[in-house]
């Protein structure tokens, strides 16, 4: 048996504009996205109506595909955390230390990988389970009341839990594993060495780099769909003014396009200011904050929340999941023309497709930072670190800070002020209910800079991932003019795509987007699996499997 493939080339310009760059990935990827941008843009009803269509088809043609695929990534991570020979393997050379520190690496893993959907989705998921869920559709339970509490928190639970972080692990370790074991380049095609060889280095190897490229886009701006509206709202209920809402045909209101202007102008130009400053300052420095604030913010709640309410739904939760995991992380609700039939799987295309989709669109930005900041970890620490603990942190938040929400409601006290709000106002409006009018306002304020901080915090990491996949994983050169472009790409794709839909058609484009990686992440999975499993076999026959033991090996003889 031979040492495995440590040296994949991929050609990068050696001078001009894109000096250090894979013009092949890099102009494709900006063609791509520009192309959409100008369609949302200047036919915004079309682009809705394109995209909708599409996205129908995929939802009914592979949710099979996706609810399997992403059990994939859980039996994988787990496995190989478990099993001793594998566990204990380093995710880079013996004498490889940890860059950062256990508390920066979890600040950084969580608030690029979660930050801003949990503040959104912490209260308004549970509240919306709550009111209808699966077992509501079959008569199970009845919604909005005490009995499907628990029934609330199994699903919310499902959705963020192992299979969200999974899907964002599987990417980071195997690129960690061929990067830092193998001196691969840090990017997505490695990852596929052991399946594809030194074919990579072609045309499809580019166009793997392309397709996590776009799905990077994709995901970020589904995300910083979502932060933006909340941001609106946490700007709006701070005093900012009636502008930041324009009134709907049908009596409702929407974010205005100032607003949408105003909120990416601010997001955008602070995210990349700090992804110019790299990730050991801005970044760091962002993530620290916003993991103190996040913490401060669920320490209030437990003093001055539904405390032992918030607790009960954690513990209970837990225990529910992890009972739940066999049948719904497995469960495929497929139209059989009945009412309940039907309703089940519009359901489930609303909800979990829909964020198994959203996971995997924004698993190659997750994986790639994941990997770029996990250098000397062993496989066993990096998935309880990447997986467990994250899933625990957003157990926690769904539970104190939606359990507030449904026991605010269940009793009376708020009256319909958290259900009647839109979800990105629910926080909001439930710090309304338990705080007086100018404890309310500070805290809103709280909450606002700390959605600020993940939304920059998310932003720049992407923006430097999306540039260290077009430099062939090379993160050396600056680029600062490419940087400046993806800041303003996922600026417009966000503004463009609210503007011609809303968020419907942020979430249409990034499922379509999610689909075609979707296929590279399974390959990824069976990739890291081989290539563990040979490596295994190398050590006992006492051939090198890493790049230190060949260079090792090389300077004996």
């Amino acid at each position: 048996m031979k040492p495995p493939l440590m040296d994949l080339h991929i050609d990068t310009a050696i001078s001009g504009f894109y000096k250090g760059f894979a013009k092949n990935v890099t102009v494709a990827g900006k063609v791509i996205v520009g192309a959409l941008i100008i369609w949302a843009v200047a036919f915004p009803t079309q682009a809705a109506s394109v995209l909708s269509s599409i996205n129908g088809v995929i939802l009914s043609t592979f949710n099979y595909w996706y609810v399997f695929v992403m059990a994939f990534f859980v039996l994988v991570c787990l496995l190989l955390a478990i099993w001793p020979a594998s566990g204990r393997l380093k995710l880079g050379h013996p004498e490889d230390k940890p860059e950062f520190s256990n508390f920066s690496w979890f600040s950084m893993m969580f608030g690029a990988g979660i930050g801003i959907g949990m503040l959104t989705f912490a209260t308004a998921e549970p509240m919306y389970h709550w009111a209808s869920n699966p077992d509501t559709i079959r008569g199970i339970t009845e919604g909005s009341s005490a009995e499907n509490v628990r029934a609330a928190y199994v699903w919310s639970f499902t959705h963020w839990g192992l299979a969200a972080w999974a899907a964002y692990a599987i990417v980071g370790l195997s690129l960690a594993y061929f990067a830092y074991r193998r001196d691969l380049p840090l990017t997505i095609r490695s990852a596929l060495v052991p399946l594809f060889g030194r074919s990579l280095s072609g045309p499809l190897g580019h166009t793997i780099d392309v397709v996590a490229v776009v799905a990077t886009v994709l995901g970020v701006s589904q995300t910083l769909g979502f932060g933006v509206e909340q941001f609106v709202a946490g700007l709006s209920r701070i005093g900012f003014g009636d502008w930041l809402y324009t009134a709907t045909a049908d009596g409702g209101q929407k974010v205005s396009i100032m607003a949408i202007i105003l909120a990416l102008v601010v997001i955008m130009g602070a995210s990349t200011l700090s992804a110019l400053s790299g990730v050991g300052k801005g970044i760091k420095w962002l993530s620290n904050i916003n993991m103190g604030l996040s913490f401060f913010i669920l320490a209030f709640f437990l003093i001055f929340g539904s405390t032992f309410f918030g607790l009960q739904a954690l513990f209970l939760g837990i225990w529910d999941y992890l009972v739940s995991i066999p049948s719904n992380i497995l469960t495929v609700w497929a139209k059989d023309g009945t009412e309940t039939g039907d309703a089940l799987a519009g359901w489930q295309g609303g909800w979990t497709i829909f964020y198994w989709a959203w996971w995997i669109a924004f698993a190659p930005f997750v994986g790639v930072f994941l990997a770029r900041i996990s250098k000397g970890r062993t496989v066993r620490e990096y998935v309880l670190g990447a997986i467990v603990i994250p899933a625990f942190m957003c157990f926690t938040w769904f539970a104190i800070v939606g359990g507030t929400a449904i026991d605010l409601e269940l009793n009376g006290n708020a009256n319909g002020a958290i259900t009647g709000a839109g979800q990105a106002d629910q926080l909001f409006a439930m710090l309304g209910v338990i705080l007086s009018p100018t404890l309310a306002w500070i805290m809103s304020v709280v909450v606002v800079i700390l959605l600020l901080t993940y939304l920059v915090t998310s932003a720049d990491s992407a923006v430097l991932i999306i540039n260290t996949i077009n430099a062939a994983g090379d993160e050396g050169p600056k680029a600062r003019p490419h940087i400046l472009f993806w800041g303003a790409a996922l600026a417009f794709v966000v503004g463009g795509l609210i503007i011609a839909g809303g968020l419907g058609a942020i979430q249409t484009a990034m499922v379509i987007g999610a689909l075609p990686f979707s296929l590279v992440m399974a390959l990824m999975g069976i990739s890291v699996l081989k290539a563990i499993w040979r490596d295994g076999k190398r050590e006992k026959m006492g051939v090198a499997s890493t790049s230190a033991e060949v260079a090792a090996t090389e300077a004996a003889n």
